[in-house]
């Protein structure tokens, strides 16, 4: 019980930081230079230039329906600390409101706020909460559709957000940014929930498989499987070792490979998720 209310209590104090960080983005960078990042937010940001509310204020009134609906697919368990992030981010964002642009560049508050909102929506999700509004319907999808990266659903529904503001800005300019920052946002936010995953795939067939295996092995502290194959063309059979390596690692496997088999092949690519000892759980429910 103890252990459960000190990871309680640490999954609160990470929505606020995290919420900071998203407020930080949206008042500091984005709503004062009329880019509408997309979703929920990007909508206020737009209703705040036709009515008389503060964006922190109509980020949490929009949000009110989607929290029924997250308390109906992920029950009020889950939804006490999307609210608990909503109630944050728009207290936040009405609070730093007052201090104004930090830049009138287009394109440094673009990117700068895109990465901000970026790593506070990756946050509050490793929290187990979300920031509402299209993260909740995001969240739904992801369920469903597991293939697809939370980043590239918040970019197909973002665009949407963004091509509204066009329309009631009026001003392509302004548009052509806020659809940069909701690129730079959907990569940054892919980076903050998948990028520790990324690795190289390696499958070497070589003459000496063994060899190359333990200094793997032994030099990189690398796990290896040593697959059996067969030549198509002489029907010769052969052993393939295959292996995972951090990105940073990938030069040095190539190293060790020119050095025990010069005439080895060796097919690398990426791999963007990883199940298994050292790497995600794979019975953890994914964000």
């Amino acid at each position: 019980m103890k252990k459960k209310i000190v990871h309680e209590i640490k999954s609160l104090l990470l929505i606020t930081v995290a919420t900071l960080i998203y407020a930080v983005g949206i008042s500091l960078f984005l709503d004062p230079n009329q880019l509408a990042p997309g979703g929920v937010t990007g909508i206020a940001v737009i209703l705040n230039r036709l009515v008389e509310i503060e964006t922190g204020t109509l980020y949490f009134l929009l949000n009110l329906p989607l929290v029924l609906l997250g308390i109906w697919k992920f029950g009020i368990r889950f939804i006490a600390k999307t609210a608990y992030a909503i109630l944050l981010v728009s207290v936040f964002t009405n609070l730093l409101s007052p201090i104004g642009a930090l830049t009138d560049d287009l394109l440094i508050a673009g990117v700068i706020g895109g990465i901000l909102i970026a790593i506070g929506v990756g946050l509050i999700f490793r929290a187990g909460a979300t920031t509402g509004g299209t993260d909740i319907i995001v969240k739904i999808l992801r369920r469903k559709y597991r293939h697809l990266k939370t980043g590239f659903l918040f970019l197909c529904t973002d665009i949407l957000i963004v091509s509204l503001s066009a329309l009631v800005f009026k001003n392509i300019e302004v548009a052509f940014y806020a659809l940069l920052t909701v690129v730079v946002c959907g990569k940054a936010l892919d980076y903050v929930l998948y990028g520790g995953d990324v690795a190289k795939m390696l499958f070497i067939i070589t003459e000496r498989p063994e060899e190359i295996g333990a200094r793997l092995m032994a030099e990189l502290d690398v796990g290896v499987t040593y697959l059996q194959g067969q030549g198509g063309f002489t029907g010769k059979e052969k052993r393939v070792v295959f292996t995972m390596v951090p990105n940073r690692l990938g030069a040095v496997v190539r190293d060790i490979v020119k050095h025990e088999d010069p005439v080895a092949f060796m097919v690398v690519t990426s791999a963007n998720e990883i199940f298994g000892e050292g790497y995600k759980d794979i019975f953890k429910e994914e964000i």
